[in-house]
């Protein structure tokens, strides 16, 4: 503070920020005065050592002088700490506003991005679900020009795709339809043709082995040896007819074939797995088509487990789920410790006409092992 002329009152003292002051007056004690500070609000101890890097500067002494008599002094120096936290309170405000500013940014930010990233969100998620065209939603119309382009054009691709995927179920249905009218020829003409032809052969070999000599042994067992090939054949040709041939489900049900096909193979096999029937629900208003081709996947499911495994025992289940979507459930497990891998991937047409009558129906298939066997479920949905 510079001296001045002896005054005619006491000189005001003005501090400035960062400024402290020590007040001599007399015999009194000094008295300390630090401008825009009270000592409260201190800055940390790294803030104040990023500051200040040297010593602090002399202090500066002044007389007090009242009526040309000195009746004390001033002395004053700058306060570091003082300073400090000056600068700590404009540096808090500072930054306070700067973080605010950043939070205000980056939400009025989130906010755009998702306004734009929620059409592109719902346009992925509808081309993930196109095949399940048939039952989705289609896309909405968006604010955005190319948004909606593209919603467009989705829509479009699904509506080609239900239509596609409509003819090859249609395909698929009269692939199978032509398959089980094949069969059924390949019965009548296997039956018609070779079932005569081996019951001929059969009386011609009674025929010579009755008027055979008594002296000619060997005519009469070159006979008897051609009647049992001709048994053999007709047990092959029964069974190969039994496979080719559907029962009359109309007039039976789908309940009493399945009973009959388990019956034949528990004749075939006799001292074989045991086979266990369970049926459930009311199959009497299945369609006649859905109950060939669940006839005709048992009788593949059957074949598979003795095939390629060595079972004890055969579980076959038919089922009708009431609950929401009605569908008929074909199950078969078995005991005979099948690979799965191994089953799947075989190149049979077994597995592959499952699929190909499943497919037609919007039905599915599925093969899981059970640690012991293998557990085969097709599933078909049906109306009421």
């Amino acid at each position: 503070m510079p001296a001045s002329a002896p005054q005619a009152a006491p000189a005001i003292v003005t501090l400035l920020p960062g400024i402290c002051a020590d007040i001599h007056l007399g015999v009194e004690l000094p008295r300390r005065f630090c401008g825009d500070w009270d000592g409260l609000d201190a800055a940390p101890a790294w803030f104040r050592e990023a500051l200040v890097r040297e010593a602090a500067a002399a202090p500066t002494i002044r007389a007090i002088v009242y009526r040309e008599r000195t009746i004390g002094s001033v002395t004053a120096w700058p306060d570091p700490m003082a300073s400090a936290a000056r600068l700590w309170r404009r540096t808090r405000l500072a930054g306070g506003l700067a973080l605010g500013l950043a939070a205000a940014t980056l939400l009025l930010n989130w906010l755009t991005v998702t306004r734009l990233v929620a059409p592109v969100r719902r346009i992925v998620h509808g081309l993930e679900n196109l095949d399940m065209a048939g039952i989705r939603p289609p896309l909405p119309s968006f604010a955005a020009t190319e948004f909606d382009r593209i919603a467009r054009a989705c829509n479009a691709l699904a509506d080609r795709l239900a239509h596609i995927e409509a003819e090859r179920a249609g395909l698929m249905q009269r692939l199978v339809t032509v398959q089980e009218e094949e069969r059924q020829a390949l019965a009548r003409d296997l039956h018609d043709a070779f079932g005569q032809c081996l019951a001929a052969a059969g009386a011609r070999a009674a025929a010579i082995e009755l008027a055979a000599p008594p002296e000619r042994d060997d005519l009469r067992e070159d006979a008897q040896g051609i009647e049992a090939i001709i048994a053999t054949m007709r047990e092959s040709l029964r069974g190969a007819l039994a496979r080719l041939e559907l029962p009359d489900l109309a007039e039976a049900g789908l309940e009493e074939a399945l009973r009959g096909l388990v019956a034949d193979w528990r004749g075939q096999l006799r001292s074989g797995p045991a086979l266990h029937l369970d049926v459930r629900g009311d199959l009497s208003d299945i369609s006649e088509n859905v109950a060939a081709s669940l006839y005709r996947i048992a009788q593949e499911l059957l074949t598979n487990a003795l095939r390629h495994g060595q079972p004890s025992r055969i579980f076959l289940r038919l089922g009708r789920s009431e609950a929401g979507p009605r569908t008929v459930t074909l199950t078969l497990d078995d005991d005979g410790g099948g690979d799965v891998s191994r089953t799947a991937s075989h190149t049979g047409r077994g597995l592959v006409g499952i699929r190909a009558r499943l497919a037609a129906m919007g039905g599915s298939f599925s093969l899981t092992g059970t640690g012991s066997g293998i557990h085969a479920c097709a599933s078909v949905p049906t109306a009421g």
